[in-house]
């Protein structure tokens, strides 16, 4: 049932609302190069669902990635080799023009003044004030702002839905994982480094220019923008919109690719669409792969970006706990089966994950039961359906 019930929110939540989010994300900023697309331009509406410029993009992208998906598995590592290698030059160049003209600056020094002094900021009437953060205050503002950087690193476990197409993947599937993840987390960290040598953290709303405006002030959220405006003046709006438009375009090709081969194996042990489990003939999950591109087209039309990312990383969370949990289950319950895997810094490693992740996933339910509620909510309607699932199927005289 567990197993079930993380594919079924694979499918509900977790790889479509990636989709959709990462989609969401690439059409606002081709908004930036072709206003034509923005979110302001309203195309129809639908009782209470208004389908906007933005969204039909979105929905666009998907349809054409999927569609290059279904020439096989050749044309979308082509794809994904391209973009992935554009995407990696491109952030390395940001990054090391970034720290070396902020090591230049003051900015450095003045952030590090009070680095690690937790408060809030609040702007009211036009007034700023600051309140001091404490207790579980402060602990739902750490897992509020974690939701962004969580997100910059999920789908790392993607590789481990395409293993059945993977040469060697006792030794390929790990070095991918740790790879993959590496490379991930030293590059965002390096990317808020370069924020924090070229923006200083305060600022004001009021501010006319990037600097005075701050990273906490900068215009719509977008730091990046701001950060290499410093760098490049007024062309840095348009770099990188390209930049983030080149970044979504390859991410979201490999998260197609991953989640239909999942919906495959899935179809394959019974518990998905029979059609799912059935390769076109360029040898790909076709039927998977245009259902996927259809709910994820839906996700698209029901929420912000925002809302799409609380979606999914509280669904994400919960089965990495889950999953790890498992490690400890399976190896008191089957302490002779073979291990050809081996996990690193076992058991303190894995216990440390599983408590931080908890705690994350409770914060998230606090403070955003809007959306992290709704997640809930799907992963439990996964429960009857499996057991609906398996009653039909075992009337049937099918194993399950």
């Amino acid at each position: 049932m567990i197993g079930f019930l993380f594919g079924w929110t694979v499918f509900t939540v977790i790889q479509t609302g990636v989709i959709a989010a990462v989609a969401i994300a690439f059409a606002t900023y081709s908004a930036e190069l072709f206003p034509v697309f923005a979110s302001t331009n309203v195309i129809a509406t639908f009782g209470f669902i208004s389908i906007n410029a933005t969204q039909l993009l979105a929905i666009a992208l998907i349809i054409f990635l999927t569609f290059i998906n279904l020439q096989g598995i050749k044309s979308a590592k082509i794809v994904q080799t391209i973009f992935t290698l554009a995407k990696l030059i491109a952030l390395l160049g940001l990054i090391v023009s970034g720290i070396y003209v902020g090591m230049h600056s003051d900015v450095i020094n003045l952030n590090l003044e009070n680095f690690w002094k937790p408060y809030s900021t609040v702007l009211k009437d036009g007034a700023i004030t600051t309140e001091m953060l404490t207790g579980t205050v402060l602990w739902g503002a750490i897992g509020a702002a974690m939701v962004g950087s969580l997100f910059s690193s999920d789908a790392w476990n993607n590789i481990t839905y395409t293993a059945g197409e993977v040469k060697n993947p006792q030794r390929n599937i790990p070095m991918s994982l740790f790879l993959g993840t590496l490379i991930v987390t030293v590059l965002y960290i390096l990317a808020n480094v370069a924020y924090m040598v070229l923006l200083p953290v305060h600022g004001s709303p009021d501010g006319a220019s990037v600097m005075e405006r701050g990273i906490m002030f900068a215009s719509e959220n977008r730091v990046g923008t701001a950060a290499a405006s410093v760098i490049f003046g007024k062309s840095a709006i348009v770099i990188m919109a390209l930049l983030i438009m080149v970044s979504t375009f390859g991410c979201n090709n490999g998260i197609i690719l991953a989640g239909a081969r999942l919906y495959y194996a899935m179809a394959k042990d019974g518990v998905f669409f029979k059609q799912a489990g059935v390769l076109n003939k360029n040898d790909v999950p076709g039927y998977a792969l245009i259902l996927q591109a259809v709910w994820a087209s839906a996700l698209c039309l029901s929420g912000t970006y925002g809302q799409l990312l609380d979606y999914c990383t509280f669904s994400s969370l919960l089965f990495y706990v889950i999953t790890i949990a498992g490690l400890f289950i399976l190896r008191k319950k089957r302490p002779d089966m073979p291990r050809p895997y081996k996990a690193f810094g076992y058991p303190f490693l894995p216990m440390i994950y599983i408590l931080v992740a908890s705690a994350i996933c409770i914060v998230l339910l606090i403070v955003k039961p809007d959306t992290c509620g709704w997640g809930l909510a799907i992963v439990l309607l996964g429960i009857p359906i499996f057991l609906i699932n398996k009653k039909t199927l075992s009337g049937n005289g099918v194993k399950n």
